[in-house]
């Protein structure tokens, strides 16, 4: 797991630029504490940063060439198939001189070129440059569980692992007031697009191949491509071949040269993945995180359960409010974009106690995605089901509303959930998927700007971005609302959290639920295998039973959520005020200034309103102080 940045110049003034390299390659240092350097051509300069993983020795740095110097290649992630793929080099006469996956990947383009795609198990985010040719390939893996960002001109295309490095080219600053207001409902930005007009991220499964002062994207991956439905397995039959093909996922990503461990919430997606792991390794460390102050939030004795059963080397971090509070403004200022997921606040702190023992966790990311695991999925279904309970919920809507709604306490939530299920009820399915996903209404987000930002925002793009989220939402079936998470909330809000906050603290983060064949069998079963009226992740839970705790059956889904309105109203309560100030909010000209006035009070004084959406506000606010947009 490394970081990776890179300049492909057109001309002399884009060739400038490249006195900015090591300043880019050095904002990366998080990503790879171990190894350094940059590559230098006339017009092609690449930089990595390196977190030693397999082949602990300098043979492994990069950038690295092979033999004949025509190519040179920077890599962020992990092949994990590489040995099966080097036996096959090695029988075409290749001969390596390291034991690095990154040396198996440069020989396998060099011989397969982008068919080299169809090979590789694993996450990645690579470039390789070709001298002889003049030509340079970036490439995401086919999840993108490994992030990409470019920014071009008629100069130069530069690109790099994350923001701040491509920062220091000198690139045009200009804020995207669509991808604004997206984070306002989203709490993130979707890709392609960033909070810059002038930077891009790389969608998964693509490469670039830049040539001729011209690029080219291309798509390599697409799941809906990869994806028939598997009738022929009955649901025992199903789930046996889940269990087969998980396995495997996590026995590949069991390799490793350094320390490797497991993250543990006690929920049944990293309890699989413990489950798993602890049949290839003697006794797996395992890590949870936990809430002293917090006891509707703190779920570690469920993980205490697994560590036991499974006699891992189980620590679990016990937190304070004051905890979240010391830890918050260092992770804020990493973002070089706004991003809201309030839940990046523990995965930061789980990352770096992690740190502490290990340098590689696994992870149960992806799940809920797949196999339908969160609250929305039920909704949605018992919404195309219909049935007592939906018309039920329908005809109290009036009353629910007049009810507190808080994510801070259990009555609050359900109050919360069952206006959103009824409010949802009311909209097509393409629109109600899109309220399902926001954590604000247009409407609501609309009523909180600055007539100036009303002006300046271009609502043409707006809806064309939001019709890109929806487009696979047809309303039959179930495969199109995860079709729809799969390439929206798990790669633009969950891999970038996790990928954002491990990489921060040198932790590389494995998912083997990402791994693409369980992805693609998965998505393959028919809906009532993954959901009904009784069960969300229905298969995914019943294939581990007989592996896991019965009591994990029985534990209220929370999801890794973080409490914040107390700290809004004591630890946190100068920031919040410089986050909202008159001045400042009438100089930045985002939001109304009446509104931020209300919405003080409301925090101040009350507990009716949800904290993730004033969350977002902060974020945005932190990060236009921090990079003193005009």
């Amino acid at each position: 797991m490394c970081g990776i940045t890179g300049l492909f110049a057109f001309n002399e003034i884009g060739r400038m630029q490249a006195i900015h390299m090591h300043r880019a390659n050095d904002q990366l240092a998080h990503r790879g504490p171990d190894a350094a350097d940059v590559f230098n051509s006339h017009f092609v300069h690449l930089g990595h940063r390196r977190l030693s993983i397999i082949d602990l020795t300098e043979g492994g740095n990069q950038p690295m060439s092979d033999p004949s110097g025509r190519y040179t290649i920077v890599f962020n992630g992990e092949i994990y198939n590489y040995k099966t793929i080097k036996s096959s080099l090695e029988q075409r006469g290749v001969v390596f001189k390291t034991t690095s996956d990154t040396e198996v990947l440069l020989h396998a383009y060099i011989h397969f070129g982008t068919k080299v795609f169809e090979q590789l198990h694993g996450f990645f985010a690579f470039a390789i440059y070709d001298n002889d040719n003049d030509s340079l390939i970036i490439a995401r893996d086919r999840l993108g569980i490994k992030p990409l960002l470019y920014s071009y001109d008629e100069d130069k295309i530069v690109f790099g692992s994350e923001m701040n490095a491509l920062l220091q080219f000198g690139l045009d600053k200009e804020v995207d007031f669509t991808s604004v207001f997206q984070l306002l409902q989203l709490t993130y930005i979707s890709s392609p697009n960033s909070i810059f007009k002038s930077v891009k991220k790389l969608p998964q499964g693509c490469y670039m191949i830049i040539k001729d002062k011209k690029f080219s994207i291309q798509r390599y991956y697409d799941l809906a491509h990869q994806t028939e439905k598997n009738l022929a397995l009955n649901y025992e039959e199903a789930k046996a071949e889940l269990l087969k093909i998980f396995d495997h996922s996590v026995q590949e990503r069991m390799v490793s040269d350094v320390p490797l461990g497991s993250f543990l919430s006690g929920g049944i997606d990293s309890s699989a993945v413990v489950a798993m792991a602890s049949k290839y390794t003697d006794q797996l460390q395992t890590f949870s995180i936990g809430y002293k102050d917090e006891p509707l939030f703190d779920e570690t004795r469920y993980a205490e359960l697994v560590a036991k059963k499974y006699n891992t080397q189980h620590t679990a971090f016990k937190l304070t409010q004051d905890d979240f509070y010391n830890h918050l403004f260092g992770m804020l200022d990493h973002y070089g974009e706004p991003f809201a997921d309030a839940s990046a606040i523990a995965v930061n702190i789980l990352s770096k106690e992690t740190r502490k023992h290990v340098t590689v966790a696994l992870s149960g990311d992806g799940a809920d995605e797949i196999f339908a695991g969160y609250n929305k999925h039920y909704g949605e279904w018992r919404t195309r089901k219909g049935g007592t309970t939906a018309n039920v919920i329908k005809n109290l809507l009036p009353l629910l509303n007049k009810l507190p709604q808080s994510r801070n306490s259990a009555f609050g939530n359900k109050v919360r959930q069952a206006v959103k299920f009824g409010e949802g009820m009311k909209l097509s399915p393409k629109e109600r998927y899109w309220f399902q996903c926001c954590w604000r209404d247009t409407q609501t987000a609309l009523d909180m700007l600055h007539p100036s930002f009303k002006e300046e925002l271009n609502m043409v793009d707006f809806n064309e971005r939001k019709n890109e989220i929806t487009q696979f939402i047809t309303g039959d079936g179930f495969s199109d609302v995860l079709y729809s998470d799969i390439n929206g909330l798990l790669v633009n809000d969950m891999l970038h959290k996790v990928d954002s906050m491990s990489m921060y603290n040198s932790l590389e983060v494995r998912v083997p639920f990402l791994d693409h064949k369980v992805v693609e069998f998965g998505m393959s079963l028919p809906s009532e295998y993954k959901i009904d009226g009784n069960m969300k992740k229905k298969i995914l839970q019943d294939a581990f039973r007989p592996l896991l705790p019965e009591e994990l059956y029985k534990r209220p889904k929370h999801g890794f959520e973080v409490p914040l309105m107390k700290g809004y109203k004591t630890a946190l309560r100068t920031w919040v005020n410089e986050m909202l100030d008159r001045d400042f909010v009438e100089h930045q000209k985002i939001f109304d200034p009446n509104y931020t006035e209300r919405l003080k009070k409301t925090i101040f004084e009350t507990e009716n309103y949800d904290q993730n959406q004033v969350w977002s506000i902060l974020v945005l606010q932190h990060w236009w102080k921090k990079y003193k947009v005009e």
